[in-house]
């Protein structure tokens, strides 16, 4: 069994892992703000914009809808990067043909508890390993890494994987979320190092 070193350079030979960036472990727990207590038998997530139908789903009811595993690493912009986690949800991609989009939805702005939102291109969020996730390694997301629900985007560092879900809008033109207002980069990729904006888009 390869030791954390052995394992990293392991994966910076195969490509796996983006400039700046160090493996670990474990899952560390970064967030903004407390941990939110739900009551399930009130929780809802919502659709609303440009949409066909607006729609929400009860925990009951979204758990019944179909999900997909995807084996995939993250990367943080914090500088960790962990690889070949197991994690289930609803296909992105699937999911917005329960309500339709009308031409004009361009962009997803996840929104979480506590005013937290991150904005993120509709072409990237229907990839074949996006997800509304709500099991990683196969058990229940903890409070700490978003429980009930978060949506799940890979390609993007992972402050773009919002926790504790609530709403999706679907909107026409783009606009920065929570951290991307606070000075983050609006497409965050790891590959590019796109940790930070040089300067506003907006």
């Amino acid at each position: 069994m390869l030791n954390r070193r052995e394992e990293e350079v392991k994966m910076k030979d195969a490509g796996r892992l983006p400039p700046g960036q160090a493996l670990t472990q474990k899952f560390p727990v970064l967030h903004y703000g407390s941990v939110p207590q739900y009551d399930m038998d009130t929780w809802t997530l919502s659709v609303s914009g440009e949409v066909e139908q607006e729609k929400s789903w009860t925990w009951a009811e979204f758990q019944q809808l179909p999900t997909i595993e995807v084996t995939t690493d993250i990367h943080c912009v914090t500088g960790w990067s962990q690889f070949d986690m197991v994690w289930e949800g609803v296909l992105f991609r699937d999911f917005v043909e329960l309500f339709g989009l009308k031409p004009t939805a361009r962009f997803v702005m996840a929104h979480a508890a506590g005013g937290y939102t991150t904005n993120t291109p509709l072409e990237l969020m229907l990839e074949d390993n996006v997800l509304l996730a709500y099991k990683y390694n196969g058990t229940f997301l903890t409070p700490e890494h978003g429980y009930p629900l978060r949506t799940f985007v890979p390609p993007k560092y992972f402050w773009k994987s919002a926790k504790w879900l609530e709403k999706l809008e679907f909107i026409s033109e783009d606009r920065p979320g929570f951290w991307e207002q606070a000075g983050y980069h609006n497409e965050g990729d790891p590959w590019q190092e796109e940790r930070y904006a040089k300067r506003s888009s907006f």
